[in-house]
């Protein structure tokens, strides 16, 4: 458990355009060994792949989480007390996600950084107009998400999602290790062959932080203005900007 909370407010001017300065890969060839655990791990229980992450990473690993809940964050901190756990804050979170965060900081045994966009939704408004969620949501997506997290897992060789393939069609093949081609990183998704159920009974458990409008509705949690309510039957993202061809943020491709 921490007492502070660590900021970090991305858009330096250090970073490489592919995410890899302060990587350092001690001469190891990451994409191989991502490849190769892909495959030796796939029938492998969460807490194991983590416990390898471990391992292998060290402090160059980190595993992120949106706060929907906290499953992935609990695993690995049994598999890595105080491992770090990356947030992306990008300022149209609902109260009870920013709430979650909190508490997931003052209980866990890990350590909570909150990444920041370089541009406050005000600022963001000024340059490029109200409500750009609504007008170009793959640009607010990428400038409120994707560059912020880019740059902050520079300091990183591994991070961990909680991505599962019973989210969604895109998500079907996720592997449990691979390559992350766009930031020359190894992504984890420990929890990849799990279903709903499992993720249930482990937050029984456990006692595991989950987001409270997991039970008002919200099958899966975003920023407020892009998400609603899903309806009986469809699918567990299809609450995510509904109306649109968009399924997904662009963090995961």
């Amino acid at each position: 458990m921490t007492d502070t909370r660590t900021e970090i407010h991305t858009g330096g001017t250090d970073a490489h355009p592919d995410g890899t300065a302060g990587t350092p890969t001690g001469g190891r060839d990451l994409k191989a060994l991502a490849e190769q655990a892909g495959r030796d791990l796939e029938d492998s229980s969460p807490l194991e792949i983590l416990a390898w992450a471990a391992a292998t990473f060290g402090e160059r690993f980190c595993v992120t989480s949106s706060m929907e809940d906290a499953v992935v964050a609990h695993l690995a901190s049994r598999a890595l007390p105080g491992v770090d756990v990356v947030f992306l804050d990008t300022g149209y979170h609902f109260e009870e996600t920013i709430g979650t965060r909190d508490a997931v900081e003052a209980v866990m045994d890990v350590n909570l950084i909150t990444l920041t966009p370089t541009r406050t939704v005000a600022e963001q408004d000024a340059e490029h107009g109200p409500r750009l969620h609504d007008r170009d949501p793959d640009l607010c997506c990428a400038l409120r998400k994707v560059a912020p997290l880019q740059e902050g897992l520079t300091a990183y060789e591994a991070w961990a999602t909680g991505l599962r393939r019973d989210e969604s069609p895109t998500r079907a093949n996720t592997p449990v290790v691979a390559w992350d081609e766009k930031r020359r990183k190894v992504k984890i998704a420990p929890i990849a062959r799990w279903t709903q159920e499992d993720v249930d009974a482990y937050v029984a458990e456990h006692g595991v932080l989950t987001n409270p409008l997991l039970m008002d509705g919200y099958a899966s949690v975003g920023c407020a203005p892009c998400t609603r309510r899903v309806e009986a039957g469809e699918d567990a993202r299809a609450g995510r900007w509904a109306g649109r061809a968009k399924t997904e943020c662009g963090l995961h491709g």
